[in-house]
């Protein structure tokens, strides 16, 4: 008699409820690291934008109307791009909210309402202002 060789159905079952016993271990501390990384990300974008706003004013003598100028502008004494690539899109697919002046006596500010898209929240639906 030839014995069968592989895994019974019984074998199979068990590893699979371990893997996924051990995957709704895991798949929550991943997730909350997917949203902490967003945030890092919209402010990494900000900080790069935010010098790319200070060699325009270098150049220019005074910030940017719109992000849009760092990237084309036919103003005299435009020495650009000072992107190099278009303006980027917040980590939730939205544009940066740019305002002149900015808040507090600055003289511009950037910022993002998060996931939700709307002002205040908390979590992934949180503010992030470049300070």
């Amino acid at each position: 008699m030839k014995k069968n060789s592989g895994f019974s159905l019984i074998e199979m079952m068990i590893v699979l409820i371990i893997l996924g016993l051990l995957g709704s271990l895991v798949a929550p501390k991943l997730f909350s690291k997917v949203s902490s990384s967003k945030k890092k990300t919209a402010l990494a974008q900000m900080q790069m934008v935010e010098t790319a706003i200070d060699t325009y004013r270098l150049d220019m003598g005074n910030v940017p109307a719109k992000l849009e100028q760092l990237v084309s502008d036919n103003a005299p004494g435009w020495d650009g791009p000072y992107l190099p690539k278009a303006v980027p899109l917040d980590p939730w697919g939205m544009p940066y909210i740019y305002s002149v002046p900015g808040e507090n006596g600055k003289a511009f500010s950037i910022m993002t309402y998060g996931l939700d898209g709307e002002k205040g929240g908390e979590g992934e639906n949180e503010d992030i202002v470049l300070k």
